[in-house]
């Protein structure tokens, strides 16, 4: 791949044999075989040069790509007995962000100095989508579609509750049948192109989806919009931790069925990892399971 992209960025063999270091005829050997294990001509020959052709400007992506990913890949394994150093940039639902966002940056700064975190904040979907598109390495999202492309562990589940003002969704502190809730002027928070994140019952979140009053992707807009008395939503208690504690809205227990969401930790599985990735990946499962276990997070350790 080195030799194929040195061919089409010089143009010629001989320009491509004295970047590389090579006798012309190595490299056209190398240039032969290539063609012959993809059965198809890469290049046009010229008598000032070689021009590339469709399957030659194809396969030039393919091997910066691939170039990129091998420079990364003896960087880092050169460092592997050095401290961890790199980039890594990381990608939460709001949720995450609420729970772990600066324990996070604190454990970064403070015990690996020579890492460089890029953390942005959105809401799941749209955090999953940063994440296809590489824009982040890594993402805590919500229940992220079943996609060969992406490895995901599962970190913790959440169960849901109906969150409001008492003039709306009622002053007990019963549980509420799922059923009831759909009589309710509900506001829908829409987790970037879709609903999905919101709990795993998909079936369940088709009939919310029917009957909600408003649909909103902002979780200030749907904050003031509950507080307002527009309507109530589905979500956690840790959601709107605040105006619950607050004493601004109330929550109840959801029933028959109870509703709940899982949260994955995602990264593309085709992309190598590395060993500053590594450490904030397991850094961040930490972080989620001790804010579990410290009852800042109400939630259950996923298995």
């Amino acid at each position: 791949m080195r030799y194929f992209a040195a061919i089409y960025e010089q143009g010629t063999l001989s320009s491509a044999a004295e970047t590389c270091r090579v006798a012309v005829s190595a490299l056209s050997h190398h240039l032969a075989n290539l063609e012959a294990e993809f059965g198809t001509d890469l290049f046009v020959r010229k008598p000032r040069g070689l021009r590339p052709t469709a399957a030659g400007e194809r396969l030039y992506g393919h091997a910066k790509a691939i170039l990129k990913a091998m420079s990364a890949a003896q960087k880092d394994i050169r460092e592997a007995g050095d401290d961890v150093s790199g980039d890594v940039s990381v990608g939460m639902a709001y949720s995450a962000v609420k729970a772990i966002g600066v324990d996070l940056c604190r454990r970064i700064v403070d015990d690996y100095p020579r890492v460089r975190l890029s953390l942005s904040e959105s809401l799941s979907g749209s955090t999953l989508l940063h994440l296809m598109a590489s824009e982040v390495d890594l993402a805590l999202v919500y229940n992220p579609p079943a996609d060969p492309r992406l490895r995901t562990q599962p970190v913790l589940e959440e169960q849901m509750v109906l969150v409001g003002t008492r003039a709306i969704i009622g002053d007990s502190d019963e549980p509420v049948p799922f059923n009831d809730i759909l009589e309710l002027p509900l506001i829908l928070l829409r987790q970037g192109i879709s609903a999905r994140a919101l709990m795993d019952d998909t079936n369940l979140l088709k009939k919310i989806e029917g009957r909600a009053k408003l649909q909103m992707n902002s979780v200030h807009a749907i904050g003031a919009s509950l507080a307002a008395g527009l309507g109530c939503a589905i979500g956690t208690k840790l959601f709107m931790y605040e105006h619950i504690e607050s004493g601004l809205l109330h929550f109840r227990p959801i029933i028959e069925p109870e509703l709940s969401r899982t949260l994955y930790i995602c990264e593309m599985a085709d992309r190598p990892a590395t060993y500053a990735l590594e450490t904030v990946r397991n850094l961040m499962v930490a972080l989620v399971h001790a804010a579990v276990i410290d009852g800042r997070w109400e939630a259950r350790i996923a298995a």
